[in-house]
């Protein structure tokens, strides 16, 4: 059975003819007859209601339902986020803000305390930062922990805005007597990510679904470490130490400031917390005589040489061919048995000839081959299967 809404035309046509029936007489044609309004006006009001029905079915499911709010009989629910809490995932992960070390320069050691609360503003962001505890003006150089507070989009500092490097400067937003208005950032102590998307966010509900915990399976395993911010991918094995089990960790660029997916030491830690204990702090999770050992992933790189290149456009289809390999082997992962249902742990060569293929011909252009490096190696004729923990890229691409 199919689902499909009639439009206000066939409704109200049939509502005529229905009024005929019933009447034993043809309606005026004239679009003011009573019958003919009356029909339309009945027909716009049930199309609503169709695509209301229409718009609730959707809800059901994962892939459609909603992440907005919706307001059904006077309560206002996100769809999506209650399929969520259903199951266990929670809600979508906060933007988180940052914390960071600045340096800052006391030109005479004799003044008060500076208080706690004090507004640092970096100019090109507009990001409004307060320091954390108070400091005395007792040394040259005074080392003072700031958050993200507050900016102008009114996220309240929150989010991969207040992220800031070594060497960066931010100012007092009020100048303090025998204070450099300047402060340089030293590091940072907590790296801020941007709020879980919604398909990212639609991903994890999706893989809870097809693997409900299992009272310690390596389902549950990927399950608490992806419920950490920032963590996309969790590939959890079992050690070759008897009684442990390795969980390797793939966090995003925004949060993790890394490329290449690997995680902080901080959000690694993280997922070791959320692994041994619940959201209130209770350690439930884990089975006692399981040892858990947190990692991050690897990044396996390769270089291409296609042969014979080609193309009125070069330079263009040579970077759609290195974004179309990059992209095809950072989608590649290693196996995880009962968790991955279409293996995409092997790298070949007749993948990548194949994506290059469609790029090249596309343009109308050709080439002659393609061979597959490993970075620092030789060429890659089988194929090459990830290992545990271990994910892909493209290094180099050359043109022969």
């Amino acid at each position: 059975m199919s689902w499909t809404v009639p439009t206000t035309k066939e409704l109200a046509d049939s509502f005529i003819a229905k009024l005929e029936s019933k009447l034993s007489q043809t309606i005026p044609l004239l679009p003011k007859a009573f019958e003919r309004v009356l029909s339309t006006t009945l027909a716009g009001q049930r199309t609503l209601l169709y695509k209301y029905a229409g718009f609730l079915g959707l809800q059901m499911f994962v892939s459609h339902a909603t992440d907005r709010e919706t307001t059904i009989n006077g309560k206002t629910v996100r769809p999506l986020v209650e399929l969520g809490r259903l199951i266990g995932v929670g809600d979508p992960d906060a933007a988180t803000r940052a914390e960071l070390i600045v340096d800052v320069t006391v030109t005479d050691q004799t003044g008060e305390t500076v208080e706690a609360g004090t507004q640092l503003i970096r100019k090109e962001t507009g990001v409004i930062y307060l320091t954390l505890e108070p400091f005395d003006r007792d040394a040259a150089t005074k080392q003072v922990t700031i958050r993200a507070s507050s900016d102008q989009d009114g996220n309240g500092g929150r989010g991969t805005i207040g992220n800031l490097e070594a060497g960066d400067t931010v100012s007092f937003l009020k100048p303090l007597s025998d204070v450099e208005r300047e402060a340089t950032v030293s590091s940072q102590q907590k790296t801020a990510a941007d709020a879980e998307g919604t398909e990212v966010y639609r991903g994890r509900v999706r893989r809870r679904r097809q693997s409900p915990p299992q009272g310690g399976a390596y389902a549950d395993y990927q399950a608490w470490a992806e419920g950490v911010t920032g963590i996309i991918h969790a590939y959890p094995y079992t050690s070759d130490t008897p009684g442990e089990i390795d969980v390797y960790c793939e966090a995003t660029e925004a949060s993790s400031g890394s490329a290449d997916g690997i995680p902080t030491q901080q959000q690694l830690d993280d997922v070791a917390a959320a692994i041994d204990k619940d959201e209130s702090g209770v350690p439930t999770r884990r089975p006692a005589n399981a040892a858990v050992n947190v990692f991050a992933i690897a990044r396996k790189s390769f270089d291409i040489v296609v042969a014979d290149l080609t193309v009125d456009d070069e330079a263009t289809i040579k970077t759609s061919i290195e974004n179309g390999v990059d992209e095809y082997l950072r989608d590649r992962e290693p196996y995880i048995e009962g968790l991955s249902y279409l293996p995409r742990n092997r790298v070949t060569q007749a993948e990548i000839a194949g994506i290059i293929a469609g790029i090249v011909h596309a343009a109308s252009g050709t080439f002659s081959g393609v061979e597959l490096h490993e970075t620092g190696g030789g060429v890659v004729t089988g194929g090459y299967t990830l290992q545990d923990g271990e994910k892909a890229k493209l290094n180099a691409a050359q043109y022969s």
